[in-house]
Formats: C-alpha cells, structure tokens, sequence
C-alpha cells in the first residue's frame, strides 16, 4: 500500500514528534476493513420488497386472467395463483439483479453507509491498538492513528492516560487536517501530518522525560 519512500517519509514524522514527548506515536492502515456483505443483501431485500408493488401500482399487469382476450379462459382461482406466481418471480428477479449490482465493490462502497463505516473502522482501531498496548513498555503512552484507505476513514486510538488528559474533540480535528492533506497531497503525506500534530498534543502533556528505548515501530504498520 506505501512505496519504501513513502514509508520511510511517515517513519520520519514519527521520530520528530516522538522526540518532543515521552509518549509514542504509531501509524498503521489498511485497504479495507470490513468487507460489508451484508450491504448487498439489505439492498437487495429492500428492492424486492418495495419495487414490485410500485410497479404493480403503475400498472404493470401480472393477472394471466388478460389471456381469455387472445381465445383463453383462465378459471378465477387458477388466475389468482398464476398472479401470485408471477409477483413473486418479479420480486426474485429484482432480488437477484440489485444483489449482483450491490455485489460489485465500487457500487457496495457507495451504498454502504457512512455510520457504518466509521463504526467498523473504529472497531478495527481498537481491536489495532490493543495488540501494540502488549508491547509498550510499563510507564508509557501512545497513540495510534489508523487509516482505512478504501473506507476514507482515520481513527486516533490514545492510551488511558492520554485519553484521561485530551478532549475526544482534539483527535477529530487531527483526523480531519489529515485527511485533507490525503485528498491533496496523498496518504504519506497525510499520515505524516498526523504524526506531527499527534507529537504536538502529546508534548504538552507528556513532554520528553530523556528515558531511552521504544516499544514500537516508527515505520507504518500495514495490516
């Protein structure tokens, strides 16, 4: 997803505003993080349902009682049965035709919902961060900014004791700076941004305590 130069590009971000702050900061991105199966079933199913009665009300014909015009005489009860018949080939067939649309990846992620996308994104975020809390050592903090590159989406996960010190509203103004600079300038380049105004915040609060070492890569985890 990252060329070696975009990744050494991010590393380089990180090491800067890691030396500013005793908490450490890690980037990490995906392609895509859920891939919403159930969107083209829910499309599909709510075609099926709501379409045909629209087009029976716009007067779409489906009683094969119409036969006895051409020299056919259709019993009542077998008219209804054919007619139900036929609703309900009309209804698999818009099922199948918007399933096999909504199928399609580039048609999915246009009809999957936004809340569903940053929930998932956030869900993977923390599932992300909780595997780097077992390498970060005892008395430290971090920050993980992850980015879902096909679900346009950014999450600022931050460690208790940073989240116990920082507004929840100061992380979403970093996500939006960043992702603006990645519509413009490209995902390095906006993960970068991240990093840098990350280590801003974090100095402040936690400000470099000359400890050495680090638990946790500089360079961009791509999961």
């Amino acid at each position: 997803m990252l060329s070696e130069a975009d990744q050494e590009r991010i590393a380089a971000a990180v090491a800067e505003a890691e030396a500013k702050t005793s908490g450490e900061i890690v980037c990490a991105l995906t392609e895509e993080v859920s891939h919403y199966r159930e969107i083209p079933i829910a499309w599909a199913a709510g075609a099926a349902l709501l379409l045909p009665p629209v087009a029976v009300f716009a007067g779409l014909r489906l009683d094969p009682g119409a036969l006895s015009g051409a020299g056919w005489r259709v019993a009542h009860g077998a008219a209804e049965g054919l007619a139900l018949g036929g609703y309900a080939l009309l209804q698999a067939a818009v099922f199948a035709a918007v399933l096999a649309f909504a199928a399609v990846p580039a048609a999915r992620r246009r009809l999957t919902p936004q809340f569903l996308k940053e929930r998932r994104v956030r869900q993977a975020a923390v599932q992300q961060f909780a595997g780097l809390q077992a390498h970060l050592q005892p008395g430290r903090t971090a920050v993980l900014i992850f980015a879902s590159l096909t679900d346009r989406q950014m999450e600022v996960v931050a460690h208790q004791a940073v989240a116990e010190v920082v507004e929840p509203g100061v992380w979403d103004k970093v996500v939006a700076e960043a992702l603006a600079v990645i519509r413009t300038e490209g995902t390095a380049a906006g993960l970068a941004r991240a990093a840098t105004l990350c280590g801003e915040i974090l100095a402040r609060h936690f400000p470099d305590d000359g400890a050495a070492g680090e638990g946790l890569p500089n360079r961009p985890l791509q999961v």
